[in-house]
């Protein structure tokens, strides 16, 4: 079975067991591409095309048309009790996304005319509804993460916050980089197009160096608690102000609890019990138009500190 499946990838096929293969083939039709038809505009999106969102493990899931059973083991990995590591297929798949949108910014698809193309930015940083009342009521907090002025569009850094999580355990160093040319990548938006430009591309070298460092080691099941820590911890956290990026944090609390589950870390019984907490999260972000990020924080928090219970 092992010879077919080698067989299968010298005919064209691609090795989608390697998540950095997986998450390349991936993003050109659900993150986007340079290619011609593979890049959603603004203009797509006001026809009707949905926010661009991806998160590859866990889409993977909802997608799985197999069991990983032990011949599954032997023929994508020569080895029964070889398994998909999906601690490390969310690290990448986040890495990927960043990557693919900086690239993407950086190329002629970054602009449309003097602005920034809308597809970079936070959708709903501008898109709230709109209500007359006698006072006005804000409706946004703080973000730490980012230096721009009020009321200022930006850049949509879901994947780039959840990667921040994820960073500290493949390089401290690597961490501290990233941190820093995140700070400047966002307040080079609010400058002119050739400064926005050389910051993306000195984020991109640190999201690349860290996708390598991610598909150059193992997770364990102690890792995955480890991440949803992370995830949950006062720097990320207060980060978790707009719409998307809170999105993108009960996915990956989401998909990590299923690692765990995978990884023989906590039962499937133990994540059950805990499943109420998570659908309360995901709750707090079915609605666009209604979420408050205080009150998503709180659900968040009440999902962590269950899953916290079972280590």
């Amino acid at each position: 079975m092992r010879d077919k499946h080698l067989a299968n990838l010298s005919a064209g096929l691609k090795k989608l067991e390697d998540p950095v293969v997986r998450a390349g083939v991936c993003v050109d039709c659900h993150f986007g591409s340079a290619a011609d038809g593979q890049f959603v505009t603004h203009r797509i999106m006001a026809a009707g095309h949905p926010r661009i969102s991806f998160e590859l493990d866990l889409f993977s899931s909802l997608q799985a048309h197999h069991q990983e059973d032990a011949d599954y083991g032997w023929r994508k990995f020569g080895a029964a009790n070889r398994r998909t590591d999906h601690v490390q297929m969310w690290a990448i798949g986040q890495a990927t996304a960043i990557e693919r949108s900086l690239a993407l910014f950086q190329s002629r698809r970054g602009t449309e005319g003097i602005f920034p193309e809308f597809y970079f930015l936070d959708c709903h940083s501008c898109h709230r509804r709109i209500f007359d009342q006698a006072k006005p009521v804000r409706t946004g907090i703080d973000n730490p993460g980012r230096n721009l002025p009020e009321g200022m569009p930006p850049y949509n850094d879901e994947n780039l916050i959840m990667l921040s999580a994820a960073a500290r355990m493949a390089s401290p160093a690597l961490a501290d980089q990233l941190a820093a040319r995140t700070a400047a990548f966002h307040k080079a938006m609010a400058g002119d197009r050739q400064a926005m430009v050389q910051a993306a591309a000195q984020l991109s070298q640190t999201v690349a160096a860290l996708k390598s460092a991610f598909a150059s080691r193992s997770f364990s099941g102690a890792d995955a608690f480890a991440m949803v820590d992370a995830i949950a911890a006062k720097a990320t956290g207060e980060r978790l102000t707009d719409y998307s990026g809170s999105q993108q944090a009960v996915m990956g609390v989401d998909t990590l609890l299923n690692a765990m589950v995978s990884s023989g870390r906590i039962t499937v019984g133990a994540a059950a019990g805990i499943r109420s907490d998570i659908d309360r999260a995901y709750a707090a972000v079915k609605d666009p138009n209604a979420y408050k990020p205080t009150e998503f924080q709180a659900s968040l928090g009440s999902a962590v500190s269950a899953i916290r219970a079972l280590r």
